[in-house]
Protein backbone atom coordinates (compact mmCIF):
# COMPACT_ATOMS: atom_id res chain seq x y z
CA UNK A 1 0.00 0.00 0.00
CA UNK A 2 2.56 2.32 -1.13
CA UNK A 3 3.82 4.55 1.86
CA UNK A 4 1.53 3.33 4.90
CA UNK A 5 1.18 0.03 5.95
CA UNK A 6 -1.91 -0.75 7.78
CA UNK A 7 0.34 -2.98 10.33
CA UNK A 8 2.59 -0.94 10.93
CA UNK A 9 5.73 -1.95 12.03
CA UNK A 10 4.65 -5.36 12.02
CA UNK A 11 7.58 -8.13 13.04
CA UNK A 12 9.37 -9.50 10.41
CA UNK A 13 11.60 -11.43 12.50
CA UNK A 14 12.66 -15.15 12.36
CA UNK A 15 11.48 -18.36 13.87
CA UNK A 16 12.51 -18.03 16.68
CA UNK A 17 10.66 -14.16 17.60
CA UNK A 18 7.55 -15.88 16.05
CA UNK A 19 7.59 -18.60 18.66
CA UNK A 20 8.85 -16.02 21.31
CA UNK A 21 5.48 -14.03 20.30
CA UNK A 22 3.34 -17.21 20.46
CA UNK A 23 4.87 -18.15 24.38
CA UNK A 24 3.78 -14.64 25.49
CA UNK A 25 0.35 -14.78 23.82
CA UNK A 26 0.01 -18.45 24.84
CA UNK A 27 0.89 -16.96 28.17
CA UNK A 28 -1.92 -14.21 28.46
CA UNK A 29 -4.81 -16.40 27.75
CA UNK A 30 -3.74 -19.05 30.18
CA UNK A 31 -6.91 -18.22 32.32
CA UNK A 32 -9.08 -18.23 29.66
CA UNK A 33 -7.89 -21.77 27.83
CA UNK A 34 -7.57 -23.32 31.74
CA UNK A 35 -10.90 -22.69 31.67
CA UNK A 36 -11.99 -24.42 28.45
CA UNK A 37 -9.82 -27.27 28.89
CA UNK A 38 -10.98 -28.54 32.03
CA UNK A 39 -14.40 -27.74 30.67
CA UNK A 40 -13.60 -29.77 27.71
CA UNK A 41 -12.14 -32.56 29.95
CA UNK A 42 -15.70 -32.30 31.76
CA UNK A 43 -17.60 -32.89 28.66
CA UNK A 44 -16.07 -35.28 26.99
CA UNK A 45 -14.02 -37.82 29.52
CA UNK A 46 -12.68 -40.91 28.42
CA UNK A 47 -14.60 -42.99 26.22
CA UNK A 48 -17.43 -40.63 26.07
CA UNK A 49 -18.37 -40.22 22.20
CA UNK A 50 -20.08 -36.73 20.38
CA UNK A 51 -23.82 -36.60 21.01
CA UNK A 52 -26.61 -33.88 21.48
CA UNK A 53 -25.75 -33.91 25.08
CA UNK A 54 -22.34 -33.49 24.72
CA UNK A 55 -23.03 -30.27 22.36
CA UNK A 56 -25.56 -28.69 24.52
CA UNK A 57 -22.78 -28.47 27.36
CA UNK A 58 -20.39 -27.67 25.23
CA UNK A 59 -22.49 -24.52 24.21
CA UNK A 60 -22.97 -23.63 28.05
CA UNK A 61 -18.96 -23.62 28.23
CA UNK A 62 -18.53 -21.68 24.88
CA UNK A 63 -21.04 -18.97 26.67
CA UNK A 64 -19.54 -18.60 30.42
CA UNK A 65 -16.27 -18.23 28.36
CA UNK A 66 -17.40 -15.47 27.12
CA UNK A 67 -17.91 -16.29 23.26
CA UNK A 68 -21.06 -15.14 23.44
CA UNK A 69 -25.01 -16.54 22.98
CA UNK A 70 -25.43 -15.82 19.54
CA UNK A 71 -21.60 -16.99 18.42
CA UNK A 72 -22.09 -20.54 20.68
CA UNK A 73 -25.37 -21.42 19.02
CA UNK A 74 -23.64 -20.80 15.72
CA UNK A 75 -20.56 -22.78 16.22
CA UNK A 76 -22.66 -25.46 17.68
CA UNK A 77 -24.86 -25.36 14.73
CA UNK A 78 -21.97 -26.12 12.49
CA UNK A 79 -19.96 -28.83 14.58
CA UNK A 80 -23.92 -30.75 14.38
CA UNK A 81 -24.05 -30.85 11.07
CA UNK A 82 -20.47 -32.15 10.86
CA UNK A 83 -22.20 -35.19 12.63
CA UNK A 84 -18.50 -36.29 14.27
CA UNK A 85 -18.93 -38.88 16.91
CA UNK A 86 -15.59 -38.33 18.24
CA UNK A 87 -13.97 -35.37 20.72
CA UNK A 88 -10.69 -34.98 18.65
CA UNK A 89 -12.65 -34.83 15.28
CA UNK A 90 -15.09 -32.31 17.11
CA UNK A 91 -12.06 -30.35 18.30
CA UNK A 92 -10.20 -30.31 15.21
CA UNK A 93 -13.90 -28.91 13.96
CA UNK A 94 -14.08 -25.99 16.45
CA UNK A 95 -10.43 -24.91 16.01
CA UNK A 96 -11.52 -24.07 11.97
CA UNK A 97 -14.76 -22.10 13.41
CA UNK A 98 -12.91 -20.34 15.28
CA UNK A 99 -10.87 -19.11 13.31
CA UNK A 100 -13.23 -18.50 10.50
CA UNK A 101 -15.60 -16.83 12.82
CA UNK A 102 -12.09 -14.26 14.10
CA UNK A 103 -11.71 -13.50 10.46
CA UNK A 104 -14.71 -11.29 9.19
CA UNK A 105 -14.80 -10.94 5.93
CA UNK A 106 -12.10 -8.51 4.01
CA UNK A 107 -13.48 -5.26 3.53
CA UNK A 108 -11.89 -3.08 0.94
CA UNK A 109 -8.76 -1.05 3.01
CA UNK A 110 -8.81 2.57 1.93
CA UNK A 111 -5.83 3.19 -0.55
CA UNK A 112 -3.90 6.11 1.01
CA UNK A 113 -3.44 9.05 -0.85
CA UNK A 114 -1.08 12.21 0.29
CA UNK A 115 -0.33 12.15 3.78
CA UNK A 116 -1.40 12.18 6.79
CA UNK A 117 -3.44 8.75 7.56
CA UNK A 118 -5.68 10.28 10.15
CA UNK A 119 -6.45 7.85 13.03
CA UNK A 120 -9.07 8.54 15.88
CA UNK A 121 -8.82 5.99 18.63
CA UNK A 122 -11.98 5.62 21.34
CA UNK A 123 -13.02 3.74 24.02
CA UNK A 124 -14.68 4.46 27.57
CA UNK A 125 -12.53 5.11 30.61
CA UNK A 126 -10.03 2.83 31.85
CA UNK A 127 -9.63 0.78 28.32
CA UNK A 128 -6.03 1.48 27.80
CA UNK A 129 -6.61 4.28 25.24
CA UNK A 130 -3.50 5.98 25.58
CA UNK A 131 -1.28 3.21 26.23
CA UNK A 132 -2.59 2.33 22.84
CA UNK A 133 -1.93 5.46 21.02
CA UNK A 134 2.03 5.74 22.82
CA UNK A 135 1.91 2.10 21.36
CA UNK A 136 1.03 2.46 17.70
CA UNK A 137 3.31 5.95 17.61
CA UNK A 138 6.03 3.94 18.81
CA UNK A 139 5.14 1.34 15.91
CA UNK A 140 5.38 3.79 13.24
CA UNK A 141 8.37 5.54 13.99
CA UNK A 142 10.09 2.06 13.97
CA UNK A 143 8.60 2.06 10.69
CA UNK A 144 10.30 5.35 9.65
CA UNK A 145 7.02 7.20 9.77
CA UNK A 146 6.72 10.65 11.44
CA UNK A 147 3.98 10.43 13.94
CA UNK A 148 2.03 13.24 15.30
CA UNK A 149 -0.41 12.85 18.48
CA UNK A 150 -3.13 14.99 19.43
CA UNK A 151 -4.11 14.92 22.41
CA UNK A 152 -8.24 15.60 22.32
CA UNK A 153 -9.01 14.21 25.52
CA UNK A 154 -9.34 17.92 27.20
CA UNK A 155 -11.37 17.09 30.23
CA UNK A 156 -9.53 14.41 32.20
CA UNK A 157 -7.04 15.84 34.70
CA UNK A 158 -3.08 15.10 33.60
CA UNK A 159 -4.45 13.39 30.44
CA UNK A 160 -2.41 15.61 28.57
CA UNK A 161 0.43 15.03 30.03
CA UNK A 162 0.65 11.00 30.06
CA UNK A 163 -0.07 11.45 26.39
CA UNK A 164 3.09 14.13 26.21
CA UNK A 165 4.80 11.39 27.81
CA UNK A 166 4.13 8.71 25.55
CA UNK A 167 4.93 11.08 22.87
CA UNK A 168 8.63 11.64 24.12
CA UNK A 169 8.99 7.71 24.52
CA UNK A 170 7.91 6.79 20.89
CA UNK A 171 9.71 9.75 19.22
CA UNK A 172 6.67 11.36 18.21
CA UNK A 173 5.40 15.21 17.86
CA UNK A 174 2.58 16.47 20.03
CA UNK A 175 -0.34 19.01 19.82
CA UNK A 176 -2.31 19.90 22.74
CA UNK A 177 -4.40 22.75 23.75
CA UNK A 178 -4.91 24.04 27.79
CA UNK A 179 -7.09 21.46 30.05
CA UNK A 180 -10.41 22.47 29.14
CA UNK A 181 -10.60 23.33 25.63
CA UNK A 182 -12.49 22.04 22.84
CA UNK A 183 -11.65 18.76 21.40
CA UNK A 184 -12.75 18.99 18.22
CA UNK A 185 -10.27 22.84 17.71
CA UNK A 186 -7.50 20.52 18.91
CA UNK A 187 -8.24 17.33 16.16
CA UNK A 188 -8.65 20.34 13.57
CA UNK A 189 -5.28 21.71 14.67
CA UNK A 190 -3.32 18.54 14.61
CA UNK A 191 -4.35 17.63 11.29
CA UNK A 192 -3.43 21.09 10.01
CA UNK A 193 -0.12 20.56 11.37
CA UNK A 194 0.42 17.43 9.91
CA UNK A 195 -0.12 18.76 6.80
CA UNK A 196 1.96 21.59 6.86
CA UNK A 197 4.87 19.92 8.59
CA UNK A 198 4.44 16.86 6.03
CA UNK A 199 3.90 14.37 8.95
CA UNK A 200 2.75 10.86 7.95
CA UNK A 201 0.67 10.32 10.65
CA UNK A 202 -1.70 11.43 13.42
CA UNK A 203 -3.28 9.87 15.92
CA UNK A 204 -6.13 11.41 17.66
CA UNK A 205 -6.59 10.34 21.40
CA UNK A 206 -9.62 11.48 22.91
CA UNK A 207 -11.52 11.40 26.25
CA UNK A 208 -13.21 8.27 27.66
CA UNK A 209 -16.73 7.95 27.62
CA UNK A 210 -19.70 5.81 28.55
CA UNK A 211 -21.18 4.29 25.36
CA UNK A 212 -24.71 4.92 26.96
CA UNK A 213 -24.24 8.79 27.58
CA UNK A 214 -25.56 10.37 24.02
CA UNK A 215 -24.21 13.54 24.42
CA UNK A 216 -20.63 12.34 24.80
CA UNK A 217 -21.00 10.23 21.63
CA UNK A 218 -21.81 13.48 20.08
CA UNK A 219 -19.38 15.42 20.94
CA UNK A 220 -17.21 12.44 19.51
CA UNK A 221 -19.06 12.82 15.86
CA UNK A 222 -18.05 16.57 16.57
CA UNK A 223 -14.46 15.91 16.41
CA UNK A 224 -14.98 13.43 13.69
CA UNK A 225 -16.37 16.33 11.75
CA UNK A 226 -13.86 18.39 12.60
CA UNK A 227 -11.02 15.84 10.95
CA UNK A 228 -13.16 15.58 8.08
CA UNK A 229 -13.70 19.26 7.63
CA UNK A 230 -9.97 19.75 7.92
CA UNK A 231 -8.86 16.91 5.52
CA UNK A 232 -11.70 15.34 3.53
CA UNK A 233 -11.52 11.39 3.88
CA UNK A 234 -10.29 11.37 7.30
CA UNK A 235 -9.81 9.57 10.22
CA UNK A 236 -9.02 7.15 7.50
CA UNK A 237 -9.64 4.69 10.70
CA UNK A 238 -11.39 4.78 13.93
CA UNK A 239 -10.11 2.25 16.64
CA UNK A 240 -12.37 0.96 19.33
CA UNK A 241 -9.77 -0.03 22.38
CA UNK A 242 -11.67 -2.66 24.84
CA UNK A 243 -10.62 -4.17 28.07
CA UNK A 244 -10.86 -7.72 27.83
CA UNK A 245 -11.69 -8.28 31.61
CA UNK A 246 -15.21 -6.57 31.09
CA UNK A 247 -16.70 -9.57 28.81
CA UNK A 248 -20.07 -8.88 27.44
CA UNK A 249 -19.88 -5.53 28.21
CA UNK A 250 -16.83 -4.63 25.81
CA UNK A 251 -19.33 -6.51 23.20
CA UNK A 252 -22.15 -3.70 23.94
CA UNK A 253 -19.61 -1.04 23.87
CA UNK A 254 -18.21 -2.58 20.42
CA UNK A 255 -21.57 -2.47 18.95
CA UNK A 256 -23.01 1.23 20.18
CA UNK A 257 -19.58 2.85 19.21
CA UNK A 258 -19.81 0.85 15.27
CA UNK A 259 -23.51 2.27 15.26
CA UNK A 260 -21.92 5.68 16.08
CA UNK A 261 -18.68 6.27 14.22
CA UNK A 262 -18.62 3.08 11.60
CA UNK A 263 -15.19 1.71 13.48
CA UNK A 264 -12.57 0.07 10.86
CA UNK A 265 -11.15 -1.86 13.81
CA UNK A 266 -10.52 -2.82 17.32
CA UNK A 267 -7.82 -3.14 20.42
CA UNK A 268 -8.44 -5.77 22.89
CA UNK A 269 -6.34 -4.77 26.16
CA UNK A 270 -4.98 -6.38 29.27
CA UNK A 271 -5.41 -10.03 27.90
CA UNK A 272 -2.91 -10.64 30.33
CA UNK A 273 -5.46 -10.52 33.87
CA UNK A 274 -8.74 -12.10 32.38
CA UNK A 275 -10.43 -15.69 31.94
CA UNK A 276 -12.43 -13.86 29.32
CA UNK A 277 -10.66 -14.26 25.89
CA UNK A 278 -13.55 -15.65 24.35
CA UNK A 279 -14.98 -12.25 23.94
CA UNK A 280 -12.51 -11.85 21.08
CA UNK A 281 -14.77 -14.26 18.99
CA UNK A 282 -17.83 -12.84 20.31
CA UNK A 283 -17.02 -8.87 19.26
CA UNK A 284 -15.44 -9.92 16.00
CA UNK A 285 -18.37 -12.80 15.42
CA UNK A 286 -21.01 -10.17 16.30
CA UNK A 287 -20.34 -6.69 15.37
CA UNK A 288 -17.98 -7.47 12.58
CA UNK A 289 -15.18 -5.10 12.73
CA UNK A 290 -11.96 -6.88 12.79
CA UNK A 291 -9.40 -7.03 15.60
CA UNK A 292 -6.26 -5.45 14.90
CA UNK A 293 -4.29 -5.46 17.90
CA UNK A 294 -3.83 -7.01 21.15
CA UNK A 295 -2.77 -5.44 24.32
CA UNK A 296 -0.96 -8.62 26.66
CA UNK A 297 1.10 -6.02 29.01
CA UNK A 298 2.39 -2.46 30.08
CA UNK A 299 5.50 -2.12 27.65
CA UNK A 300 5.95 -0.08 24.09
CA UNK A 301 6.37 -3.37 22.88
CA UNK A 302 3.38 -4.88 24.29
CA UNK A 303 0.92 -4.39 21.22
CA UNK A 304 0.72 -7.94 19.01
CA UNK A 305 -0.66 -7.95 15.63
CA UNK A 306 -4.09 -10.08 16.11
CA UNK A 307 -3.88 -13.05 14.09
CA UNK A 308 -6.68 -15.59 13.77
CA UNK A 309 -4.90 -18.76 13.58
CA UNK A 310 -2.28 -17.75 16.81
CA UNK A 311 -5.09 -16.76 18.67
CA UNK A 312 -7.05 -20.14 18.40
CA UNK A 313 -3.82 -22.00 18.67
CA UNK A 314 -2.85 -20.52 22.23
CA UNK A 315 -6.66 -20.17 23.11
CA UNK A 316 -7.11 -24.24 23.04
CA UNK A 317 -3.56 -25.57 22.90
CA UNK A 318 -3.50 -28.59 25.24
CA UNK A 319 -0.74 -27.51 28.57
CA UNK A 320 0.83 -31.22 29.17
CA UNK A 321 1.68 -30.64 24.99
CA UNK A 322 4.62 -28.13 25.86
CA UNK A 323 5.44 -30.11 29.56
CA UNK A 324 3.27 -27.35 31.49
Amino acid sequence: MGWFSRSPGASTGGEAERAGLFARLRDRLAKTRRGLREGLGRIFPGGRTVDAAALEELEELLITSDLGVRTATELIARLAAARVAQPAELERLLREALVAALTPPAAAAPEPGPPPWVVLVVGVNGTGKTTTIGKLAARHVRAGRRVLLAAADTFRAAAGEQLAVWAERAGAELIRRPEGSDPAAVAFDAVSAALARGIEVVLVDTAGRLHTKTNLMEEIKKIRRSIAKRLPGAPHEVLLVLDATTGQNALSQARLFHEALGLTGIVLTKLDGTAKGGIAVAVTREVGVPLRYLGIGEAIEDLQDFDPEAFVEALLERDDSRGA
